[in-house]
């Protein structure tokens, strides 16, 4: 009898909180779904939209292999068949295999970790945005008939204003740009996520390797993806002012437009397959029936990976020109990847051969995984050497050897990991023999594609071609690739057939019918939106396995925030490496502005593509209005600075704390702002060794007032650290002075930089010199205007109770972008103003 009433007791509590939380978590109903910032609802987002591009990625692919099916096709024309090669390959690599293993890690990532959501659930939002819009800036030239039609990698100067006038090129730049605004938001959501928001007692050496590999490719985002958003911008600017970055008659050079392009390609396999790679070692060890094998040095290898993907991107490069002791460096750094690339297919191997391995669907796709993989891999090393990659640079076998790696790291692993985690999203399983068809039609049909490309690479057929002459052994190669291509189309047709109808009809299982032991399958199935009832205390790197009872603890409230507080949103915030709670943190509840916020974005983006810059600046300007009003809308002016976090713990509140979340956010994005500005450096020095005159004659100003400028913005740094130091002290006038004296020092520096960059001497039209130091200084301006409107938030905010000394992390983040605005100042004055003397 006690122990039936005891049960009943702990259901109606468990009842009771669910449905507190419930209503606190749910997103709004009807078109409010719309306005929804619930990292789940958003990772179905990314997940459901890439696939629909995969689909029209590949509808376009079915065409190109129809005309190609046979020499002297006419399916399409040389024109239409360029446009529809640069739309597969741009959907491909920004519209599919990137956003799509976004998607799983904002999805997993936070359940995974223990934590109730992402830390700026906003800003997940307003990355899905720019995303789909981006996609659809794309689609919106393929369908006026001005599409895009130079290749994925847009090489200048076919790209620019001479030879492809007009806006085609223009959608390609501005659309990409656009989609990249969500990777690179992402990814900053990712680290701080991972870094700080992990369940208590989830320490560094106990993070999922799916998470480990998230990490590391969130990182490769934010400094792999700014290089491309650069060059990118500049060719804009080529296209729409005149300027000469890629211009060779004034000074310019379009192998600049490769190396800034090829900076961001090479870590995109990478930042692609690493992902995938993770859910391979999430469902083995599930199947295996024991832990994964060598954890540490699979997490080295990861990391290892990631590092040397940076050192690999003249691997593209090998028949441009370039001496050879640099291509035997990059030969050899590409060789070096496979190292850690190994160890990561050993310890899966190791994993199963030690176990109890159960073969159901997901494996099923990991086993064509490992066959495909490996087979592109080797095919890497081969072009790895530069002989052989001088005899099939720009053939069909690059296209082959590109697919196995891609489609083999990523499409089988995602397959595999939609299947594992189907039970949990929809608490439904799928039937086995659909299934096994399913992967039966792509493992035939892909190989059936692209194993012969191999033999037409080798024979001589050049990529890019919409047609080739007869009598060259060409034809039945051909013709059995796009029997083949067919082949795939159909089984991705059956895969999404088979995957909706099960994740709609299919058969009802309990919420860990793996017996998986990652913490994600500890909630039920489908999860909540808050994804648990208290955020748990772990033990281990295998929490269900190792905590016995450890859902039904959850589940009881046992653990932290258990207790929803006046409607708020709340999860931990943790310290870095041993996973310690240090604060609580009250997140963003559903709003419209990250949609309007896109939407004003898109504005801006579309006055440059049709060259009305008026609409230009009002986009930026209304997105200047929203983001402020967002900005505002952050933080509760009468919050608490402290919260009961359970189980006797008392934590102060994030904005109470020196070095919040939205800090680690700021720092993460400086980061990946320092890689955009020192590829522009990169670009500088490059220009430097290339160009035959730099810089040229009759250009520049004394010393005196650039050196005045710089020594104002020198001292604005002690003159912030002062104001800092005044508001650990409690007075609120020390802080207003300090932020007035700082904003007047910068608003001196940004005069002076103004009137010496107009009086330069030399327009940026001119020369390549000049447009870089037009560009440099403007980059630099930039970022003091943000920073002034930065303080000045502060300073105003202040004056309405949202500062102080019990509420520093505003006046923290503000610092933090101002210093890093100072160094980059100081950066640029040595590049424009020093350097030239000294060379």
């Amino acid at each position: 009898m006690n122990q039936a009433r005891d049960a009943s007791e702990t259901d109606d509590r468990s009842y009771r909180l669910h449905r507190n939380l419930e209503a606190v978590w749910a997103n709004r109903p009807g078109w409010g779904i719309l306005a929804a910032v619930n990292h789940s609802t958003i990772g179905y987002r990314f997940v459901v939209t890439g696939f629909v591009f995969l689909l029209l990625g590949g509808m376009l692919s079915m065409f190109m292999r129809l005309q190609l099916a046979w020499p002297g096709n006419e399916v399409l024309g040389p024109e239409r068949y360029n446009q529809f090669v640069t739309m597969h390959g741009t959907t491909m690599m920004f519209l599919f295999a990137v956003p799509v293993m976004e998607g799983f890690a904002l999805y997993l990532v936070p359940k995974m970790i223990g934590a109730r959501d992402v830390p700026f659930p906003r800003l997940t939002a307003f990355g899905y945005w720019c995303y789909l819009f981006g996609g659809i800036f794309l689609y919106a030239g393929l369908l006026l008939g001005v599409a895009p039609d130079g290749g994925w990698f847009m090489y200048v100067p076919l790209t620019g204003p001479d030879y492809t006038p007009g806006i085609s090129a223009d959608f390609w730049l501005l659309g990409v740009t656009f989609a990249e605004v969500a990777a690179v938001s992402a990814s900053v959501e990712l680290i701080v996520a991972i870094l700080k928001t992990r369940a208590p007692g989830m320490s560094i050496q106990r993070i999922p390797l799916f998470v480990w590999y998230v990490l590391i490719t969130a990182f490769m985002i934010a400094f792999g993806f700014p290089p491309l958003i650069l060059g990118s911008v500049l060719l804009e600017i080529e296209r729409a002012f005149g300027f000469a970055f890629y211009d060779v008659a004034r000074g310019g050079d379009p192998l600049l437009w490769q190396h800034l392009f090829w900076l961001f390609g090479h870590p995109e396999v990478y930042i692609i397959f690493l992902p995938a790679a993770g859910v391979v070692s999430m469902i083995i060890p599930t199947f295996a029936r024991r832990p994964m094998v060598g954890y540490a040095w699979v997490v080295l290898a990861v990391i290892g990976t990631g590092f040397i993907s940076f050192g690999l991107w003249v691997h593209h490069m090998f028949a441009v020109g370039i001496p050879l002791l640099a291509l035997s460096f990059f030969s050899a750094a590409s060789m070096m990847v496979a190292v850690p690339m190994g160890i990561q297919i050993f310890a899966w191997i190791a994993t199963l051969w030690t176990g109890r391995p159960v073969l159901r669907v997901p494996m099923l796709f990991l086993l064509g995984f490992f066959f495909v993989f490996v087979l592109g891999g080797l095919t890497g090393v081969m072009v790895a050497l530069v002989p052989f990659d001088w005899q099939v640079h720009d053939s069909h076998f690059v296209v082959a050897h590109l697919h196995y790696v891609t489609i083999g790291g990523l499409l089988f692993p995602l397959l595999a990991g939609m299947y594992y985690w189907l039970p949990h999203v929809s608490g439904r399983l799928s039937a086995r023999p659909m299934s096994h068809m399913t992967f039966w039609l792509i493992f035939i049909g892909f190989n059936v594609t692209f194993l012969p490309m191999h033999l037409t690479g080798l024979l001589g057929m050049p990529r890019r071609v919409y047609t080739y002459a007869p009598g060259l052994g060409l034809e039945w190669l051909n013709l059995l690739s796009t029997v083949g291509g067919f082949i795939l189309a159909v089984g991705i047709v059956a895969f999404v057939m088979d995957f909706t109808l099960h994740l709609l009809f299919g058969q009802q299982v309990k919420s860990n019918p793996w017996d998986a032991g990652s913490l994600e399958w500890a909630m039920p199935a489908p999860p909540p939106p808050y994804n648990f009832i208290s955020i748990p205390e772990v033990t281990g790197r295998n929490p269900l396995w190792e905590q016995d009872g450890l859902p039904q603890a959850i589940n009881r409230g046992e653990f932290y925030l258990a207790e929803p507080r006046e409607g708020r949103r709340e999860t931990l915030v943790t310290t870095v490496l041993d996973a310690r709670p240090e604060q609580v943190m009250m997140l963003s509840q559903s709003t419209w502005l990250p949609l309007i916020a896109a939407l004003t974005t898109g504005l801006f983006f579309l006055g440059f593509l049709i060259k009305v810059y008026s609409l230009a600046a009002l986009g930026a300007l209304l997105t200047l209005g929203v983001l402020l009003v967002w900005l505002w809308t952050t933080g509760e002016r009468r919050a608490p600075d402290k919260l009961d976090a359970g189980r006797g713990l008392t934590l102060p509140v994030q904005h109470a704390a020196e070095r919040g979340p939205g800090w680690w956010g700021t720092l993460i994005t400086v980061l990946a702002d320092a890689s955009l500005f020192f590829s522009l450096v990169f670009a500088y020095f490059y220009l430097w060794l290339a160009s035959p005159q730099w810089p040229p004659g009759g250009h520049g100003h004394g010393l005196l007032w650039p050196t005045v400028a710089g020594a104002l913005l020198a001292v604005s740094w002690p003159v912030m650290e002062l104001t800092r130091s005044a508001n650990r002290r409690g007075s609120l006038w020390g802080l207003r002075l300090g932020l007035i004296l700082a904003w007047l020092l910068g608003l001196g520096f940004l005069i002076i930089q103004v009137w010496v960059l107009w009086d330069y001497g030399i327009a940026p039209w001119e020369h390549a010199y000049a447009s870089l130091v037009h560009t440099l200084t403007g980059f630099h301006l930039l970022h003091l205007l943000i920073a002034l409107l930065m303080g000045g938030f502060v300073l105003v905010r202040s004056g309405f109770g949202y500062g102080g000394r019990h509420r520093p992390q505003e006046l923290n983040v503000t610092l933090l972008f101002w210093n890093y605005t100072v160094l980059q100042g100081l950066v640029v004055f040595a590049v424009v103003h020093l350097f030239p003397r000294l060379s």
